[in-house]
C-alpha cells in the first residue's frame, strides 16, 4: 500500500465522521456523551468503502469511450479513434459475405495481412486502465469471402 492511501483514507474520514454524527443526532442514537465516539464505528467502516468506491468511480470513467455508427470518412480519416466504430461493424455484420476487394472498398487500403485469409486493420488505442497496445479489427476469410469479423487487442 502507498503511503498516500491512508491520508487519502484519513482525509475522506474527517467529513464521514461528521455527516456520521449529524446523522446519529437526527436519528438520536446514543448520548451527547458517547455519540462522538460511536460515530467514529461508521467513519472506520466507511472511509475505505468510500475510498474503494472512487477508485472504481475512477476506473469506469477512463474505460468508457463512445460508439458511433460506421463512416467510411472517419474511418479512413482518424485512425486513431476507429475503435469507436468497431463495434457497429461487427455486430451489424456488414462485411460478412463480402469479398476482399469490397472489404478494401469499405475500409480502405491501409491494411496489413499475413496471408490471403486474413485482413487486419488498426483501431487506435481503446481507453482503458494499463492500456498500451493498439487494438485490431481482424477479417477472416474463406475462399475469398468474410467468414468472421472480430476485435483483437495489440
Amino acid at each position: 500500500m502507498s503511503p498516500e492511501v491512508p491520508f487519502i483514507i484519513l482525509v475522506l474520514a474527517i467529513p464521514t465522521y461528521f455527516i456520521c454524527l449529524w446523522v446519529m443526532k437526527k436519528l438520536k442514537v446514543g448520548t451527547d456523551r458517547n455519540m462522538k465516539w460511536l460515530a467514529l464505528i461508521p467513519t472506520i467502516i466507511f472511509s475505505p468503502v468510500i475510498y474503494i468506491g472512487l477508485i472504481f468511480i475512477w476506473i469506469l470513467s477512463i474505460s468508457y469511450y463512445p460508439e458511433h455508427d460506421f463512416d467510411q470518412v472517419e474511418w479512413s480519416s482518424n485512425i486513431e479513434e476507429r475503435y469507436t466504430m468497431s463495434e457497429d461493424i461487427i455486430e451489424s455484420k456488414m462485411l460478412i459475405g463480402k469479398t476482399h476487394e469490397q472489404i478494401i472498398e469499405i475500409l480502405g487500403t491501409d491494411y496489413s495481412s499475413n496471408n490471403e485469409n486474413r485482413i487486419t486493420y488498426e483501431l487506435g488505442h481503446v481507453p482503458g486502465l494499463f492500456n498500451i497496445d493498439p487494438d485490431y479489427l481482424d477479417i477472416k476469410l474463406e475462399n475469398g469471402i468474410v467468414v468472421r469479423v472480430n476485435q483483437n487487442e495489440g
